[in-house]
């Protein structure tokens, strides 16, 4: 049965650890011995813990064979992106410069995972200071997509990405500050939910420095996974309070069950991008699987994400040039220096009056937003409006990476905004993976993956269409 355990979901996995259908001991195996295969080839996994997680399997079978249940993930094994505090372990964050710092102890995301019984079975890679759709860097090199070597497995937690779609384990820390979380869902055929900010707790105890207020107010922790039910496990025990967050929020995961039948606004508005027309079909699935499913959908104008979208590339980008630009002046390739060249060239940097202003718009933006989910809970949306890309696209110059974040607008205007979305597969599109977006009220990531797991009912569970090449 072992040989086997590395298919399984986190649920299933959870569920037959408990009732002892299977050891801890027996499902690290099979995850490893999966990882020892494949990860040469793929590059996903760049800090392997396989002895400490062997060692941390007996131990939970241990405590269980004496009664003891550490929590919902007791025994499962997990993954972190490289750009969070492991305690311990070097933080890099794509950078050679910065293997040298030491986390002095764990983020709180870790420590909520932890507590729940996971164990890390190791760290995933991500690009330079984790600012690009594409996972590559001097320190650990590139990340493959196990769907095909030549295609992105997005950014920036590509790492993530890479190993949930070759099944090393089901659950896989990563973060989101402009679609790191659904870029790499997108293009390596997984589901993941962008939370709402404070729904996640967040806090690297090595940095020297706080982040600036936008990063504060777009960045988020979660999971991608290959069914929606991980995500939603996944999501709900990251979610535990740390009181080092002070922008964490104890809203309950499970809000009020809205009156049926739940209405979904759908929305294909591209501001002028060229969406690929089997894109606009997929939207177009997506929304009969959801009327289906018994959800009242509409094709309505939706408030604009073209304002939001600009304000991420005016606004946050002034503030990632200020804060982060330094850094990747120093330390950085000349490959990412470029690329944030690129980032300053789409956007109309502003000034720091500019800046303030620009946050003051914000809050109309969102409002506008919140009044608009007050009467359709959900918005099915593209995510992005192009197919999957070339492993180097946006490092191929200006022109792709301006396509590349255009035919992104409902990634990154999302972020601006810290509303949820999730990303779940719709099939494929020119031979490699895609899938919509799902836009959700503040704190309602139940009704997010609600919509997601009925799309996932009715399109299957992708990754088992890779594996089954093998």
């Amino acid at each position: 049965m072992s040989d086997a355990l590395w298919r399984l979901s986190a649920c299933e996995l959870a569920v037959g650890i408990q009732r002892r259908d299977f050891s801890s001991a027996e499902v690290m195996d099979s995850v490893l011995e999966r990882v020892a295969s494949r990860n040469p080839e793929l590059n996903a996994i760049v800090y392997d813990h396989s002895d400490a997680a062997r060692a941390a399997a007996r131990e939970a079978d241990a405590a269980l064979a004496a009664g003891r249940i550490a929590g919902p993930l007791h025994g499962v094994p997990v993954t972190v992106k490289e750009n969070v505090d492991v305690a311990g372990q070097p933080t890099p964050n794509g950078l050679p410069a910065l293997e040298s710092v030491i986390a002095p102890d764990d983020s709180p995301v870790v420590r909520n995972l932890r507590n729940a019984g996971a164990i890390i079975i190791g760290r995933t890679n991500t690009p330079e200071l984790s600012m690009r759709a594409t996972t590559d860097n001097p320190l650990h090199g590139r990340t493959l997509n196990p769907w095909d070597a030549d295609a992105s497995p997005g950014g920036s937690s590509g790492g993530a990405s890479s190993a949930a779609a070759a099944g090393f384990g089901p659950i896989h820390h990563g973060n989101d500050i402009g679609g790191s979380l659904r870029f790499p869902s997108f293009t390596c055929g997984l589901a993941t939910v962008k939370p709402t900010l404070g729904r996640v707790p967040a806090f690297n105890p090595s940095a020297g420095a706080e982040r600036g207020m936008l990063a504060q107010l777009m960045s988020v922790q979660g999971a991608i996974c290959r069914e929606v039910r991980d995500v939603r496990l996944a999501t709900r025990v990251m979610a535990g309070g740390d009181a080092r967050d002070p922008w964490w929020v104890p809203a309950p995961f499970d809000g009020p069950t809205l009156p049926g039948p739940i209405r979904v606004a759908v929305t294909k508005q591209s501001h002028g991008y060229p969406i690929h027309p089997e894109i606009a079909a997929a939207v177009d699935r997506a929304s009969a699987h959801l009327a289906d499913a018994g959800y009242a959908v509409d094709e309505v104008e939706t408030p604009s994400i073209m304002d939001p979208a600009q304000g991420w590339f005016d606004v946050a980008v002034h503030e990632i040039r200020e804060t982060l630009g330094p850094l990747a002046r120093e330390h950085g390739s000349e490959t990412i220096q470029q690329i944030f060249e690129h980032y300053c060239r789409i956007g109309r940097v502003v000034d720091a009056d500019g800046y303030r202003a620009g946050l003051a718009r914000r809050t109309a933006y969102l409002r506008a937003w919140n009044t608009f989910l007050d009467q359709h809970p959900l918005v099915l949306s593209p995510f992005l409006m192009r197919p999957t890309y070339p492993w180097d696209y946006d490092a191929r110059g200006f022109e792709q990476v301006q396509d590349l974040f255009m035919g992104a607008i409902w990634s990154v205007g999302v972020n601006y905004l810290s509303l949820p979305a999730g990303v779940v597969p719709i099939g494929m599109v020119e031979g490699l993976p895609a899938g919509v977006q799902i836009i959700g009220r503040r704190y309602r990531e139940d009704v997010i993956l609600g919509a997601m797991e009925a799309i996932e009912a009715r399109v299957g569970i992708l990754t088992h269409q890779l594996w089954a090449r093998e």
